[in-house]
């Protein structure tokens, strides 16, 4: 029954995999999915781990075929990188040639130094300086809170 389901509600609703406005003008995504808040949208905590893991998988992935150096790294420094690369995209993260070179050779103080001196730290300066923090030190950084 779930397979048959699955195709009248495909060929009913369409499938959409960007944010998209329904006929009332609520936004929604994929098969039908109300994530519009003014009427109770929205996903799970687990749809939200579940998407969360995946995108992480993808600029892993990326970084990979980018970057094949990384993988030499501790996951401490790998971490740095992935993050940055979340925000910013794998292109914006391979603007930092500089201080890609640095982390590359080991030289993770002027690595980090590097970090914040960028449009990137001056455009998310918290995030930047705990980022940076993680390159120098090797220690996992934390926003408050979390």
């Amino acid at each position: 029954m779930k397979n048959n389901l699955i195709r009248s509600l495909r060929g009913e609703e369409g499938e959409i995999l960007n944010e998209y406005k329904d006929h009332l003008g609520f936004s929604t995504i994929g098969v039908g999915r109300l994530i519009d808040k003014r009427k109770g949208g929205g996903i799970t905590k687990e749809e939200s781990a579940y998407l969360l893991n995946n995108d992480i998988d993808k600029v892993i992935d990326q970084l990979n075929k980018r970057l094949p150096w990384w993988v030499a790294l501790d996951d401490t420094r790998k971490g740095v990188l992935v993050n940055m690369a979340f925000q910013m995209g794998v292109d914006g993260l391979l603007g930092f040639n500089n201080t890609l070179k640095m982390i590359q050779s080991g030289d993770y103080v002027a690595a980090s130094k590097g970090m914040l001196n960028s449009l990137w730290a001056k455009q998310t300066p918290a995030r930047a300086k705990r980022m940076s923090e993680q390159m120098r030190t090797g220690i996992w950084q934390f926003k408050q809170g979390t």
